[in-house]
């Protein structure tokens, strides 16, 4: 399989762990990603957020400036929290005329009731609205330390189903995870997905540098684990939670343990919490490191 449709420089072998990075942004950061901008390397795939409390010109705005910048936008969708079909093919219509959009991010999103019709990302796959508006690359959830909703067995079963769905229409699937703690919980999670024969290209959630109490104030709001001996890994002491942490540990040990002919070809996927210059700087450093 090629992965080259979803990063020029994925189909050859990494040189460094933080090669063919993304990163993440909300509709409110522009100013940010204008200031981190110089950071980031040119043609960077940046997704933008689909966040409660933002307007639809919010986010068009934002995925112009990532493609006026000379990055590659990403957009997601967020199935629960859109209104109608109409409103989700004009956003789609937007998106892709006014920043030339050809990537998308689904989710199901966090209300517990649908805002209208969707209930999950498979049924906006189903739409065929992605297609009719030009859309190529469409990623999807991961979760390599589980889903407080969902079930373990549901989860691979949904993720097969929603490949399934996206290559049926044409589309080139992309995992892209959570952001996780555990890298052992990482690497065992993407062992067992190349064992059931799922061959979709991963990007693997890192969280960025941030200060202890964001990080774990984050990660308990998404349902991501951080016990005593995992944040022990990270780096982070529970009965201490002064001060920052990057994520040196956990990029390190992913390097360390893995490999191309188990875990497929792997990337890198950061989520800022709010500070995108701080995470492009410490990628710098890291990869002038490494």
């Amino acid at each position: 399989m090629s992965y080259a449709a979803i990063h020029p420089d994925w189909d050859k072998p990494r040189s460094n762990m933080v090669d063919g990075y993304s990163l993440e942004m909300t509709a409110k950061e522009m100013d940010g990603l204008r200031e981190a901008a110089p950071l980031i390397r040119p043609g960077t795939q940046i997704a933008v957020t689909f966040l409660p409390g933002e307007e639809m010109d919010q986010r068009v705005e934002a995925a112009k400036l990532v493609r006026d910048l000379g990055f590659e936008p990403i957009v997601h969708l967020s199935a629960r929290r859109l209104g109608s079909e109409a409103i989700l093919d004009d956003y789609l219509r937007r998106i892709t005329t006014e920043a030339g959009v050809k990537r998308v991010f689904i989710i199901a999103g966090d209300p517990p009731q649908a805002e209208g019709p969707y209930e999950n990302s498979l049924q906006i796959i189903q739409t065929g609205l992605l297609e009719k508006h030009g859309i190529e690359i469409v990623g999807l959830g991961g979760h390599p330390e589980g889903h407080p909703n969902v079930s373990k067995p549901d989860l691979w079963v949904w993720m097969e189903q929603k490949i399934a769905a996206v290559r049926e229409r044409g589309l080139t699937p992309l995992i892209v995870t959570q952001f996780a703690f555990d890298d052992d919980a990482i690497l065992n999670w993407l062992k067992e997905m190349r064992e059931r024969g799922i061959d979709a290209p991963v990007r693997i959630g890192v969280p960025g540098p941030a200060g202890i109490k964001r990080l774990l104030g984050f990660a308990k709001r998404c349902g991501v684990g951080a016990s005593a001996s995992v944040m022990k890994k990270y780096g982070i002491s529970l009965t201490n939670l002064i001060g920052s942490a990057g994520p040196d540990k956990l990029v390190n040990s992913l390097a360390a343990g893995m490999n191309d002919a188990e875990h497929g070809r792997v990337r890198l996927h950061f989520y800022p919490f709010g500070n995108l210059k701080a995470t492009a700087e410490w990628i710098n450093k890291y990869a002038d490191k490494h």
